[in-house]
């Protein structure tokens, strides 16, 4: 196995203990009101706090990629992840949680966009995409922290929990950061020059791209079961059927992924992907059936799978911009969409009904359809 594979494997593992990590935090979020005795809408600001520490360390991840490669970045960055949990389990109080919090997000966000990157070099140095397989990785890790994490804390306490994973994800970072591919910095100019944004405006909506892709999936994740218990009447049981279908699919798309876009392009298969996408939410936000609506969710993940795979890989690849400035761009933009959507989903659901929220979703992707050619810098070459 050549280098450029074993990097191929180490992103993934990358990918895999960011999710872990991130579904390691998610587990704690329960576990807030017995530890500190605090109500829905505190937890809701603390929950705040971890996205504006991730969207704010995103950017200067990119920075710091720009000067040394995603290689050392990802590698540090990696490391201080695997362990960003354990303050938030020693925290004795709101004030300290809310600083492990925002260093929690710090850590995660970063190593989002340089993993990201990284991916992108790997791209580039197999000429075959890689980075579906990676998001697959990302949310193969979500799902096995939240499907031990429940047992764990249930069992041994939420602090042996953290530990776990901690540990856990610290071993798969020292076994793997060896084999992280390489990349070089943005090159040096013997000119300085002020540093400043992109002026050209493709990068920006390809980050458009995908916010519209994330939000969606956030209307999904968060919300799909409220609207099966509210709208249709389902029952508890079937209720998560929902967003276990859509995971589902997602993840096996995930899977095929790169194995789609080498073969039919970044541009027609995200065309593709929002057209599916959005039928899916549509025919959900028009049942009339709990079943409807869970295979409609179940086309959805179809749909969104690849759409932020790629709209990153094409951030990456976008000419005369540092694969890690356009990767801050993409991220830090679409990232937007995990940390604002929900709240006020849930505000414009209440004023309206779930199923008026989930048509502007369909007409999201619908967008996402019309910008399709933007992303033809992630066209793989072989």
């Amino acid at each position: 196995m050549n280098q450029a594979q074993k990097g191929r494997w180490a992103v993934a593992v990358l990918f895999f203990v960011n999710g872990f990590v991130t579904g390691g935090w998610a587990v704690q979020i329960a576990q807030f009101v017995p530890r500190f005795g605090v109500t829905d809408r505190v937890i809701g600001h603390l929950i705040l706090t971890f996205g504006l520490g991730a969207l704010i360390m995103m950017p200067v991840s990119g920075i710091l990629m720009a000067k040394f490669g995603s290689q050392c970045i990802v590698r540090i960055f990696a490391v201080a992840t695997s362990v960003a949990l354990l303050p938030l389990g020693l925290a004795p109080n709101i004030p300290l949680l809310v600083i492990a919090l925002f260093a929690l997000g710090a850590m995660i966000g970063s190593m989002n966009v340089a993993m990201n990157s990284n991916a992108v070099a790997v791209e580039k140095s197999l000429s075959r995409a890689v980075l579906s397989f990676s998001h697959c990785s990302w949310s193969i890790g979500l799902f096995v922290a939240g499907s031990i994490g429940g047992y764990t804390v249930k069992h041994f306490g939420f602090l042996a929990h953290i530990i776990l994973v901690s540990v856990t994800a610290a071993v798969f970072i020292a076994v793997t950061c060896p084999f992280v591919i390489k990349d070089d910095p943005a090159p040096k100019t013997k000119i300085k020059q002020p540093m400043r944004l992109p002026r050209s405006s493709t990068v920006y909506l390809i980050g458009l791209i995908a916010l519209f892709g994330m939000i969606p999936e956030c209307a999904v994740v968060d919300w799909s079961s409220r609207y099966m218990l509210k709208d249709l009447d389902a029952k508890i049981e079937t209720a998560s059927l929902a967003f276990a279908f859509f995971a589902g699919t997602m993840a096996v798309l995930r899977f095929m992924g790169d194995s789609v876009r080498n073969r039919f392009g970044a541009v027609r298969t995200l065309r593709v992907s929002s057209l599916l996408a959005a039928a899916g939410i549509l025919i959900a936000a028009l049942a009339t059936d709990p079943w409807q609506a869970i295979i409609a969710f179940a086309l959805a993940g179809i749909g969104i799978a690849n759409i932020v795979p790629i709209a990153f890989s094409a951030a990456g690849n976008q000419p005369g911009i540092a694969t890690s400035t356009g990767m801050s761009i993409a991220t830090t933009i679409g990232y937007l969409g995990t940390l604002m959507a929900p709240a006020p989903i849930g505000f414009f659901a209440q004023l309206t009904g779930f199923s008026n929220v989930y048509i502007v979703m369909a007409l999201m992707l619908g967008v996402i359809f019309l910008l399709a050619p933007l992303v033809r810098s992630a066209e793989i070459q072989a």
